[in-house]
């Protein structure tokens, strides 16, 4: 039986993985800070980072990353030492303890700003993450998962065989609400009125269901790619069609409150899904996964 160890298996990625990787018949160890009903665990990854006798896994899968949302991104920037101790921590342990090969999810946050306003609009490929003359990742975090990128560089150097994931805005039928389609959705369960979007309502983002990141994400690796692949659709959709296609599987038509004063984030964030495309096609579309999400219960 093939083995894998997910950390962050408690996050919104971090448990559709492990739920498909024992599907798919793998004996799987999750780790996180704390357990799927908020309880601390024994062990938390940057523990088992600290261990040499730890199980050579067929499959390290690291999910794992403090706050990834919008408004920790904006609002809380010492996220960053934690996050680079960890992906650091991880990889080191990788090499030193000889594990098979890890799956690291970086992150479409990774792309230059400058890249993602104004226009014209472009699709983001894998090979625009050039940090020359000032051009910089999406805040803290987004130097966070390049430089992450950059270790999982180092670490291949050295014979572990890495492959790296950038998902774009990743959604789901139990996503939290700290996540825009997470917040979009209770909100349109409670049938709040006004419904609140943050920023302008403009913003553009490239949606891809969690079913389609998680499986996409295991296609890499299954083909043995070894250079960074979008997981993303192609499409890009404003927050405010998305609002409107949830209200109206709602039922109901509130008013709209923009409110500028929240973070926002880039202006326009599609991916370019080519190389992810020879891989993996996705299959749930946004209309689908609105549908799935307003037929299920309150996020977790």
């Amino acid at each position: 039986m093939k083995t894998a160890l997910v950390t962050g298996s408690s996050g919104f990625v971090g448990r559709h993985m492990t739920a498909e990787l024992k599907a798919r018949g793998w004996q799987v160890t999750g780790c996180d800070v704390v357990d799927l009903d908020g309880r601390p665990r024994a062990l938390d990854a940057l523990q088992i980072f600290r261990l040499d006798d730890s199980p050579r896994y067929d499959l390290v899968v690291h999910c794992a990353a403090r706050a990834p949302h919008r408004a920790a991104i904006d609002g809380q920037p010492m996220n960053l030492p934690y996050n680079l101790q960890l992906d650091s921590a991880m990889f080191d342990w990788a090499v030193r303890t000889g594990q098979q090969r890890v799956l690291y999810l970086s992150s479409s946050a990774v792309y230059p700003v400058l890249l993602q306003e104004g226009f014209p609009r472009r699709r983001l490929h894998e090979s625009a993450t050039d940090m020359a003359h000032g051009i910089e990742p999406d805040a803290a975090y987004g130097w966070t998962k390049w430089t992450g990128e950059k270790m999982a560089a180092a670490a291949a150097a050295v014979g572990l065989a890495v492959h790296v994931v950038r998902p774009f805005s990743g959604y789901g039928e139990d996503q939290a609400t700290d996540w825009p389609f997470g917040a979009f959705v209770d909100r349109a369960r409670r049938r709040e009125d006004p419904f609140v979007i943050w920023g302008s309502g403009d913003q553009v983002r490239d949606w891809i269901h969690i079913s389609d990141v998680v499986a996409g994400a295991l296609a890499v690796v299954d083909a043995d790619v070894r250079v960074p692949v979008n997981l993303c659709t192609g499409l890009g959709t404003r927050m405010y069609d998305l609002v409107d296609m949830i209200r109206k599987q709602a039922g109901y038509r509130p008013t709209i409150f923009i409110d500028p004063d929240r973070p926002e984030g880039v202006a326009y964030r599609v991916g370019d899904p080519d190389r992810f495309w020879s891989i993996y096609q996705p299959k749930v579309s946004l209309e689908e996964g609105v549908a799935r999400a307003m037929r299920q219960g309150a996020p977790a």
